[in-house]
């Protein structure tokens, strides 16, 4: 038993250990490119009216927790429409992106997902403005439109580092976070693998249909970067398929859905809405994948 112990912390660390130049690499670009995109990016969002799914599930693909914090704060000062609250969250990619860079996974693969996550958002954000502004005739902006919430201060009220302003550090707290959550990670599911089986594992998102989307989509709902981890993570180990995968990284919208609680309390009834429209779209389409044999 122990060396079995032994073996799954020596795989976890190497494993680990081999990522964190890649990481860190890939989040002082990534870093870069939000603080020099930030304000075009929410500009453009603004701007987009009756078009802001379509703009934030474009926009929503690059940044990690900085613009699904930005579009949470912008919704709850009512400056966006609900569809493209949703957009961004389902195209935001969270932690996913630096990991599969690190992981060295085929560039075809990663854009094909992170198209999917894209254009699927477009298209539900544009659903629930049609069904929420159209049918239902709620106001694009509210009545009493407050000065939206400056994303630096909302990050720095969740400690989520991402507005630091080097970019250098802010990419080591990242790398350092997600090495660590990797790691343990890694234990967790090494450990499981080898003493419950993966076998085991798998058929508990492949045995009955749907059940892996429904599961996936509940770990994705965690409003922390560790919940896009694990759904990758899985991923790259065969675990789940495309379609809890899919469904697990497009309901992850990281510290998004903390903000929206945090700064739209009033309206506690619509953030649970919109939570559970973001859920049921997600577990849609992966079993939509699952059904149709899609794979990336």
């Amino acid at each position: 038993m122990w060396d079995t112990i032994l073996d799954v912390l020596i795989d976890a660390g190497m494993d680990t250990l081999k990522l964190i130049p890649f990481l860190f690499v890939t989040y002082l670009a990534m870093e870069w490119f939000e603080h020099r995109m930030e304000t075009k990016s929410q500009s453009a969002v603004l701007k987009a009216g009756r078009l802001g799914p379509l703009v934030g599930g474009v926009v929503g693909v690059a940044p990690q927790c900085g613009f699904s914090a930005a579009a949470s704060s912008l919704f709850s000062g009512g400056m966006i429409t609900a569809g493209t609250l949703i957009a961004v969250f389902l195209s935001t990619s969270d932690e996913m992106l630096p990991i599969f860079i690190s992981e060295q996974i085929n560039p075809k693969t990663v854009l094909m997902i992170l198209g999917t996550k894209a254009v699927f958002g477009i298209i539900a954000g544009f659903l629930l403005d049609l069904v929420y502004h159209g049918m239902l005739k709620r106001p694009l902006r509210y009545k009493n439109v407050s000065k939206p919430h400056a994303v630096n201060d909302v990050c720095e009220g969740e400690h989520c580092h991402c507005e630091e302003g080097s970019i250098f550090k802010s990419a080591v707290i990242h790398t350092l976070q997600i090495t660590l959550f990797i790691f343990v990670i890694g234990l967790v599911i090494g450990g499981i693998v080898e003493f419950v089986g993966e076998e085991t594992i798998s058929g508990l998102f492949t045995g009955i249909p749907v059940v892996g989307e429904l599961i996936a989509g509940v770990v994705g709902l965690i409003p922390n970067c560790a919940a896009s981890v694990v759904i990758t993570e899985l991923y790259l180990d065969g675990v789940i398929g495309a379609g809890p995968m899919i469904t697990g990284l497009l309901v992850s919208a990281g510290v998004g859905l903390l903000i929206l609680f945090r700064l739209n309390r009033k309206h506690l009834r619509q953030n649970l809405l919109l939570v559970g429209y973001l859920y049921l779209m997600s577990v849609a389409l992966g079993v939509v994948i699952d059904v149709l044999g899609i794979t990336f």
